[in-house]
């Protein structure tokens, strides 16, 4: 694709306002609005909290740099639907499915996808009855999530049977709806999804070792926190496999243009996917750019192909 028919055109890049990734949200927009106008786009850098969105209203194209709820859930792209104006990604429903993990974990068991097992806290009756089961179905250690948020927000590794109580009714107390998940120990791994000149590919994969005890949001945004290992030193024929798998999960859930998927891997390489992260972080610390770049692709050449999303159907 050549891209051009944009350059005429009034590009918004929509950052930060209210989620509890609001900041890194901001490091995202100021990142890919610069490279936008180092492309020779029309760029402006609109952050609704401060700004409004009247600017937004009136660009002609939106390039959405919000990560977690209300901004990577479908909430603002139903919301620019509603004004018929571009944007780039995945439409409502694919954005709503993957910021939803239960909802998502379910198309995977049903595609045949593997994930990690795990129980709802909406299909129990109380408490109890959830945190018993979960020692009896899925046993130690355990994975306690936050079923709608972004960014390792939330998570938890309970090893320890007397602290998993707590741990649950603290999750509740502070993000309502939660999701327990087996604990699989080996290699955390994320593979970059991009539709390239029309053919959806799965990039490099990346290894992620952090110094925390996983990949949480410290380790994410802290710089040194977090070694990147590209690429992921696995066996050669499970290293496809996630690659596939990675690009089975972002299909299936209806995504558009891009998209993180991130997978843990058992000792034996085999991959299970964790989530699919729709707006992916672009900042110098981010998963995405450095995938692309060991692909061969420079940041600046990664935000005008996820630029150009904005033109393709949205599901």
């Amino acid at each position: 694709m050549k891209y051009s028919s944009l350059k005429d055109k009034k590009i918004t890049v929509v950052c930060g306002w209210i989620s509890r990734e609001r900041e890194v949200s901001l490091r995202s927009g100021k990142k890919i609005y610069e490279a936008l106008l180092r492309k020779g786009y029309n760029a402006i850098l609109v952050d609704p909290k401060e700004d409004g969105w009247e600017p937004v209203l009136k660009g002609d194209v939106v390039f959405i740099a919000l990560h977690g709820k209300p901004g990577e859930d479908g909430t603002v792209q139903g919301f620019l639907e509603t004004f018929n104006i571009p944007y780039t990604g995945s439409g409502v429903l694919a954005s709503s499915l993957a910021m939803d993990k239960v909802a998502s974990k379910k198309i995977f068991i049903a595609s045949r996808i593997p994930t990690p097992r795990y129980l709802s806290l909406e299909d129990f009756r109380s408490i109890e009855e959830f945190i018993l089961k979960s020692l009896e179905q899925i046993g130690l250690p355990l994975v306690v999530k936050p079923v709608s948020e972004g960014s390792s927000i939330g998570v938890s590794i309970v090893k320890d049977e007397k602290d998993l109580d707590g741990v649950v009714r603290d999750t509740i107390d502070k993000f309502d709806n939660i999701f327990i998940e087996e604990y699989i120990e080996g290699r955390e791994i994320t593979v970059g999804v991009l539709d390239i000149d029309g053919k959806l590919t799965a990039l490099p994969i990346l290894e992620l070792v952090p110094k925390n005890e996983f990949y949480d949001y410290t380790a994410k945004y802290t710089a040194g926190m977090t070694e990147f290992v590209i690429p992921a030193r696995m066996n050669e024929e499970k290293y496809k496999l996630a690659q596939e798998i990675a690009l089975r999960a972002h299909k299936v859930l209806g995504c558009v243009g891009f998209s993180r998927v991130d997978l843990v891997t058992d000792r034996d390489d085999n991959p299970y996917v964790l989530e699919v992260n729709t707006i992916p972080g672009m900042t110098d610390l981010s998963d995405l750019p450095a995938m692309a770049k060991a692909y061969g692709i420079e940041y600046e050449d990664l935000v005008e192909i996820m630029l150009y999303s904005a033109l393709k159907d949205k599901k």
